[in-house]
């Protein structure tokens, strides 16, 4: 059986850097990456994280079809870090919008999700902790990601919360 580890958390609250720690108990790494650079202070954050992550990991960048990269991960891969559902999500709903499809596609993820062709590592924000949104397209986000987090986390052999730095176990 795969490992899913399932990691949840606020922004800056240290995900990404447990995410690594728990890789390093791995041998041969992937990171599938899901951000782009759509401006300069996005690529110097992307850039950070290649450097945090060293040349130990295939990186491998896809914002929207995860689920078929994951099927393509070369066969001798033994983990991949999945960077992350929120920004995934967002990505779907910037350049798909259509919310059937974007519902199809979570499915075709969780699909994979549920039979994993390697041991994974599952990066996403908690966004459902603050404020109601003010705006109807906010609120459409904070619910699917809800949403894709509760479901994500039910098929997981593992999940984290990271809060301040420090993880707490949630099963």
């Amino acid at each position: 059986m795969k490992d899913v580890i399932f990691l949840t958390g606020g922004a800056r609250s240290g995900k990404s850097a447990f995410a690594l720690d728990c890789a390093a108990r791995y041998g041969r790494k992937a990171f599938l990456a899901t951000a782009e650079a759509f401006d300069e202070e996005m690529a110097r954050r992307i850039r950070k994280h290649r450097e945090e992550r060293g040349a130990s990991f295939v990186t491998i960048e896809e914002p929207l079809d995860i689920d078929r990269a994951l099927l393509k991960l070369p066969p001798d891969i033994d983990v991949v870090v999945l960077d992350c559902l929120t920004v995934w999500l967002g990505n779907l709903m910037h350049r798909v919008g259509r919310e059937r499809e974007i519902g199809d596609r979570i499915e075709r993820f969780l699909g994979v999700l549920c039979k994993p062709p390697v041991n994974m590592i599952v990066v996403t924000n908690e966004v459902g902790m603050g404020i109601v949104p003010e705006n109807a397209m906010a609120r459409d986000f904070r619910d699917m990601a809800g949403s894709l987090n509760r479901k994500a986390a039910a098929v997981s052999t593992e999940a984290w919360l990271l809060c301040s730095g420090l993880p707490l176990r949630l099963k």
